[in-house]
């Protein structure tokens, strides 16, 4: 009796180690994080290499022509300004005395055409008189070709002295375009955004070739688009009045409805980087004006086709472009399968073939020993 029982505690423990090796050999489950195959809205989008910039739509950086003292800067950086609004005057009194003078010199002027003309509206009434006399026998001849040679003269002389006041009146608008140079006046509405200069300080124009800051830098602050680059090969895609979604680091849980306004016409070739072309997005909505500012960072996703009610899964699970792993619940099991993708963008892709609605793909896929058949476990931080 001792016998078999010895014999039957050994195989007990030949078993019991048996399966402790084999527990400890056996391949573990990796662990994956999987997302449900769903139905719903896909998009196929294009968005920039790089990042945009805010823009506005109207930004001047303007400069006296002339170079001066400064006598007059009426405004300060961040006021706003309407069109038409002094913002910065060299001294000019010296021109102010000259367009003075050249309007004095138009008063003058008319008065001597005026009385140029006067007496030769007199003398060619004196001529008429002098021309019927003649004719009635009471007059000389020679009277009459006096009288006529006269009024002849003082009708020159009163379109002289009138070309006299067109040539002052001349010289008062050359008066003005050179005070007119000397002043500094908002061609639009909008916001000071830099001031180089102060009151007493001199200006001085820029030369040909050397650029010099601007002494106002005024700024559209009711008109903004962004302006980024996509890359070449999208850009065959992309159409003027394309719907796009605008995105700013300054507001990340906020994105901005625009439309594509315009399409640069050629190709950037900046050197170590990918070739781009540059579009224009515009704004939909006036009242996003309000938040922001000219040179926020900005990114643009441009929609080019969208398609309803389709599966889709998210772009991170697929593998080379035609096939998922799916996790079989029942067997607790990674699966591969082939599919058919459709429209894509940076976050999701369509489905055509190869899955259906509620399978759950891992999105996971660089996990080591990932492979068809492998025994998985989902992570907690699966949705």
């Amino acid at each position: 009796m001792r016998r078999p029982i010895r014999w039957l505690l050994a195989l007990l423990v030949v078993a019991g180690i048996a399966v402790l090796i084999w527990q400890k050999t056996r391949p573990k489950p990796i662990e994956i994080v999987v997302k449900p195959v769903v139905r719903g809205l896909i998009e196929k989008t294009v968005a920039n290499t790089r990042a945009g910039t805010v823009k506005a739509c109207r930004r001047a950086k303007l400069s006296p022509s002339v170079g001066g003292q400064i006598a007059k800067l009426p405004v300060h950086e961040g006021d706003q300004v309407k069109a038409g609004a002094l913002l910065l005057e060299i001294w000019n009194d010296d021109l102010k005395a000259q367009l003075s003078l050249a309007e004095r010199e138009v008063d003058a002027a008319k008065a001597q055409a005026n009385a140029a003309c006067l007496l030769a509206e007199q003398a060619s009434r004196q001529a008429k008189r002098s021309k019927q006399l003649f004719h009635s026998q009471v007059d000389s001849a020679e009277r009459a070709d006096r009288d006529i040679t006269q009024a002849k003269s003082l009708q020159a002389q009163c379109s002289a002295q009138q070309a006299s006041v067109e040539m002052a009146l001349a010289r008062v608008n050359v008066a003005r375009a050179n005070l007119s140079r000397t002043r500094l006046v908002a061609p639009f509405d909008g916001v000071v955004a830099k001031i180089e200069g102060e009151l007493n300080e001199f200006v001085t124009p820029s030369p040909i070739g050397i650029q010099t800051p601007p002494a106002i830098d005024l700024i559209e602050n009711n008109c903004y688009y962004v302006s980024a680059p996509i890359d070449e090969v999208d850009a065959a895609e992309v159409r003027v009045g394309m719907d796009t979604r605008i995105s700013l680091d300054a507001f990340r849980e906020k994105s901005f409805a625009g439309k594509v306004r315009r399409i640069s016409p050629y190709v950037l070739d900046v050197e170590k980087q990918a070739r781009t072309i540059d579009i224009e997005t515009a704004f939909v909505n006036e009242d996003d004006f309000q938040d922001l500012l000219a040179g926020y960072s900005a990114d643009v996703e441009i929609i080019i086709a969208t398609r309803d009610d389709t599966l889709k899964i998210p772009a991170e699970a697929i593998v080379d472009g035609r096939k998922v792993f799916v996790f079989n619940t029942s067997d607790q099991k990674v699966h591969e399968k082939k599919i058919t993708i459709g429209l894509a963008n940076w976050a999701f892709a369509e489905v055509r073939s190869g899955l259906v609605a509620d399978e759950l793909v891992v999105i996971n896929v660089d996990k080591p020993g990932l492979k068809d058949g492998v025994s998985a476990v989902v992570a907690k931080d699966s949705p």
